[in-house]
């Protein structure tokens, strides 16, 4: 039907319904007259059509003025606009493009015949491929040298080391192909070696071919490829310190992680088993992926957990948009599964509480942190996964806690943690040389303990 913006201005407010059903109805009467009469439907007669329609009042339109309108009220193409029904060769919509020529191939530069990568005083030199025609410097340079990462050619780049022709390059720049390349210095990063530390560790455990040792919370296990300015204070600096630089431990895990089975998160303390030897961490690293070691933690999360106990049996991914976070709400995750059991509830002017033992069979990435947001109860200090800052005093009425609170001067502060509520309290397993049965434990530390009591309770 035609829109009543079509009639001329201060003739909009007028309805055009009654126009248009009568002049339908008309087309059908003589196109229905046409085919009792035997007159061929290719030459339909124009039907009448009010003026109103299209331009001007008070004059019919004749039928090329009713087509150029827009509006077709006869035959059985009545709803087809005119220009896709006459004019074929006109396209209301643009024609689907074809996909792009598939882009060359870049070899890597040692797979090219007759190129040297010899650096000669340092600098190694080669000409792009003509297939680089048209590519950013850094993405055929990372294509071209597939043992470099791109962020290391980036790097490389922004310190000055790859010249162009001559001159200093820039990332973004394109390729002509066929340019000089140099490349100053070593392509590759130098490995990172920890360095012993005489850093105080809490060791629970140890024999010859393993330790247990209780980790504090605030020390990275160890450092990360790439971070050599923070290749300092980790776990590992003070295992070296401890047990040996040369074969004091395994050196399964390479030279940033000698020793290192597991890890835990930053901000988590508790027990870690360490492997002083390659068979022992093998071993080891079997029983972890078996579910042979029984790990427990001790978490306070916000809120009052519903029922006694339970599992949770969700899997866990990375957050695709939050790289630092793991989430529970992707199909292609890891199945993690966690067993919870209340240890106490909490109820006092700072809020609801409850007191977990958590048992882990999987171990990953922020398992029971990401698990207990799922329930709707993040972990205490867990700001990463939704733990508020700082714990506010918010009276509730009646409010008492499962053990009386010390006497209280005016309304107390706020209450911040600095860490995560989590502490890996146990670990029970099979010694993997002797298959002697190991069950240690370590102790809540005093934060932990400080800040039940400012709750109202006491572990």
């Amino acid at each position: 039907m035609p829109s009543q913006h079509m009639l001329p201005k201060g003739k909009r407010g007028k309805t055009v319904k009654h126009e248009y059903r009568a002049q339908r109805t008309l087309a059908q009467e003589l196109e229905a007259k046409r085919r009792a009469e035997g007159l061929p439907e290719e030459e339909p007669e124009p039907a009448a059509q009010s003026d109103s329609l299209v331009s001007g009042y008070g004059t019919e339109p004749d039928a090329a003025s009713v087509r150029s309108s827009g509006l077709v009220v006869s035959g059985p193409s009545a709803h087809r606009h005119p220009p896709e029904q006459e004019q074929k060769t006109q396209r209301r919509y643009p024609a689907p493009q074809a996909p792009p020529p598939p882009q060359p191939e870049i070899r890597p530069v040692e797979t090219q015949a007759g190129k040297d990568l010899t650096p000669v005083d340092g600098i190694l030199r080669f000409a792009a491929e003509p297939a680089a025609a048209g590519l950013r410097l850094d993405v055929y340079l990372a294509k071209a040298l597939p043992e470099i990462s791109r962020a290391r050619v980036v790097l490389l780049i922004e310190a000055g080391q790859v010249m162009v022709e001559g001159g200093a390059a820039r990332a973004k720049q394109r390729l002509k192909g066929g340019e000089s390349i140099e490349i100053q210095g070593e392509a590759h990063p130098e490995p990172l070696h920890a360095a012993p530390e005489d850093i105080p560790l809490t060791i629970l455990y140890e024999d010859q071919t393993l330790a247990v040792v209780d980790k504090p919370a605030g020390m990275m296990v160890h450092a990360g490829a790439g971070s050599a300015e923070h290749n300092r204070g980790t776990l590992v600096n003070a295992l070296l310190h401890h047990f040996g630089a040369g074969d004091g431990l395994s050196q399964v895990g390479g030279d940033l992680r000698p020793g290192i089975v597991h890890r835990l998160d930053k901000q988590t303390s508790g027990l870690l088993v360490v492997a002083k030897d390659d068979a022992t961490h093998r071993k080891l690293a079997e029983m972890f992926a078996g579910r042979q070691m029984r790990k427990t933690y001790l978490a306070l999360v916000h809120g009052e957990v519903k029922g006694q106990e339970g599992t949770i049996q969700l899997p866990i991914s990375r957050d695709v948009l939050r790289r630092m976070r793991m989430t529970t709400r992707r199909a292609d995750g890891r199945s993690a599964v966690s067993h919870w059991r209340v240890l106490e509830r909490i109820s006092g002017g700072y809020g609801r509480f409850t007191l977990l033992e958590v048992r882990i069979e999987t171990g990953r990435t922020h398992q029971i942190r990401v698990h207990m947001q799922a329930m709707g109860h993040p972990v205490v200090g867990d700001t990463l996964y939704g733990a508020p800052r700082r714990i506010r005093w918010i009276p509730l009425a009646g409010a008492v806690s499962s053990r009386a609170a010390g006497p209280r001067e005016g309304e107390p502060e706020d209450l911040t943690l600095e860490r995560n509520f989590l502490h890996a309290v146990e670990l029970e397993f099979h010694h993997p040389q002797t298959g002697k049965p190991l069950l240690l434990r370590a102790e809540l530390p005093e934060e932990l303990h400080r800040l039940l009591r400012q709750l109202g309770t006491a572990a």
